[in-house]
């Protein structure tokens, strides 16, 4: 699909008129937080949103229901999360949250936050695209597999293949030159597209793209998949800490839960498979964060069924929704119809919500757009006239 009309992706500045109220869309570059500003986040939701944060696939967050956009956005400036009126919509990095504490050849965090600062740095990247997708892989292949349209991913210590279009362009780059090569592929973005949203809607865009970086590719290319393994639970950090993966369950953080999260005064970053990892904890207070937040509901144990199940907004939040997806997705989570992939589930076919059992990751849709829907194998229950249709599962490009 090509689209050439102005996207209409939201941000502080420009809120969204979803059918429920106004959402607001903060980029987190890196999906970095510090402990202040999830705490003001927290507040920023319980009092003037809906009480929740919303994490996003992009490893964003959102307020639903905003009340009062320019204190949100007197807020998030206080707070260090609008540093930009003019690029606040490009912003979009996503980093493997590990990088640095666990695995992976090198530390991406800063490579974020160097993207970012250059980004801000340069007038003309305001223009991009709010959907274009920056990646930074440390060599784990967790990020790299999203589809972004301009990335690098690590191949040792000191060397990045670069990305464009979610694929390995050839060239390869060393740490020092890996910011600067991204920004000069963001502004060949411009020169090449002519209003396309992404880069992969541009035709021969990333051909046209290594042309003007004017660096020779290797012939060998790095092939990448949809990675399915989210850090959940007890993760050993490299330097002896420990850093924790929570499942949010459908994405939906209460504000009360974040608070909680900010008081222990720990780096937290958000993930692009609506999680979060908490990090560089001791053994004891970590101990303590899972004995009081698993019963407030964020997801340690990996196995858990609510790590298999997405929804996009569905009613009340979008008016194209048929029905309250997400309600009829942790029906099936609670009752026990979201089965582990090796069992048999439900056939394809039509169905109501409470006859709905799916075995594997699944997505469920308010309608045929199938918005929020992960990269990879999914099974799709899709919201019709007639009640729910289940696909069998397939691959299919993220959203």
């Amino acid at each position: 699909m090509t689209r050439t009309s102005s996207d209409s992706c939201p941000g502080v500045l420009r809120l969204h008129d979803a059918a429920d109220g106004p959402l607001a869309r903060i980029r987190l570059p890196g999906g970095r937080l510090a402990p202040a500003q999830l705490q003001a986040l927290a507040e920023a939701a319980r009092d003037l949103a809906d009480g929740a944060i919303e994490l996003t696939s992009r490893g964003n967050i959102q307020l639903r229901r905003v009340r009062d956009a320019g204190e949100l956005t007197t807020r998030l400036e206080a707070a260090g999360l609008l540093p930009s009126r003019t690029h606040e919509r490009v912003r979009n990095i996503v980093a493997s949250p590990l990088s640095g504490r666990v695995g992976g050849w090198t530390d991406v965090h800063g490579l974020a936050s160097s993207l970012d600062a250059g980004l801000r740095a340069r007038p003309r990247l305001a223009d991009l695209p709010g959907r274009v997708l920056f990646t930074l892989d440390d060599g784990r292949g967790d990020i790299s597999g999203l589809g972004g349209d301009i990335g690098v991913h690590a191949t040792g210590a000191d060397e990045f293949a670069v990305l464009l279009a979610g694929r390995d362009s050839g060239i390869r780059v060393s740490a020092a030159d890996a910011v600067e090569v991204m920004l000069a592929a963001a502004d060949g973005f411009l020169d090449v597209s002519s209003g396309q949203w992404r880069l992969h809607e541009v035709d021969g865009g990333a051909d046209r793209i290594v042309d003007r970086l004017g660096l020779a590719p290797v012939p060998q290319r790095l092939e990448f998949g949809a990675a399915h393994d989210i850090p959940i639970g007890w993760l050993e950090q490299d330097n002896g800490l420990v850093a924790l993966g929570a499942g949010v369950r459908l994405g939906s953080l209460p504000a009360r839960v974040a608070e909680f999260l900010a008081a222990v005064e720990r780096p937290l970053f958000v993930t692009p498979w609506r999680s979060l990892v908490l990090a560089d904890l001791e053994e004891s207070p970590a101990e303590q964060v899972v004995r009081v937040l698993a019963p407030m509901g964020l997801i340690f144990d990996a196995n858990s069924p609510w790590l298999l199940v997405s929804a996009c907004a569905g009613q009340p939040g979008c008016a194209k929704s048929r029905t309250d997806v997400r309600a009829d997705a942790a029906a099936a989570v609670e009752s026990g119809r979201v089965l582990p992939l090796s069992e048999k589930h439900t056939a394809a076919g039509v169905f109501t919500a409470e006859e709905v059992e799916v075995a594997g990751r699944q997505h469920w849709s308010g309608c045929e757009r199938r918005c929020g829907r992960p990269r990879g194998t999914v099974t799709d229950v899709v919201a019709t006239e007639t009640g729910y249709r289940v696909d069998g599962g397939s691959a299919r490009e993220g959203v």
